[in-house]
């Protein structure tokens, strides 16, 4: 895995310490969107040499509360993050082998921002998740 060129400056922008870890969480996330945990801890192991979880939990924490970082958890996963903050995306995940992929919204509009009721909320986000099969699983084998 090599170190994205702008990690570093995307850590400095976000007011974060640039750290090897963070550099190392943030590129791993980067290289592999919706991953768990586990696969980023890998990932950052493969890089850097040993690193703890907990170490781990604590930049992707950081990254998350800079907004670097997005953690998703459809139902019935662990939490996964991915590094495509700051649209408004949604994601379909396959119920057979939980593969998620990103979806747009609707070309042009954002019609999931306009709730029927808002109750006086200014809304900017909407968690949308499409449940499905996906290609891989849904071709029949003989």
């Amino acid at each position: 895995m090599t170190t994205a060129p702008d990690s570093e400056q995307m850590l400095r922008d976000a007011d974060l310490r640039v750290t090897r870890p963070r550099v190392a969480v943030l590129d791993a996330v980067q290289a592999h969107p919706h991953a768990d945990t586990d696969a980023i801890i890998g990932a950052v192991r493969a890089e850097m040499g040993e690193v703890s979880h907990q170490a781990v939990y604590d930049v992707l924490r950081a990254l998350t509360g800079a907004g670097l970082v997005r953690r998703i958890q459809p139902s019935g996963s662990v939490s996964r993050y991915e590094a495509r903050v700051g649209d408004n995306h949604h994601h379909v995940v396959c119920r057979s082998c939980g593969a998620i992929s990103d979806v747009d919204c609707a070309v042009g509009e954002t019609p999931c921002l306009t709730a029927a009721d808002d109750h006086g909320f200014v809304i900017d986000e909407a968690e949308v998740i499409y449940w499905g099969t996906c290609p891989d699983c849904s071709v029949v084998r003989p």
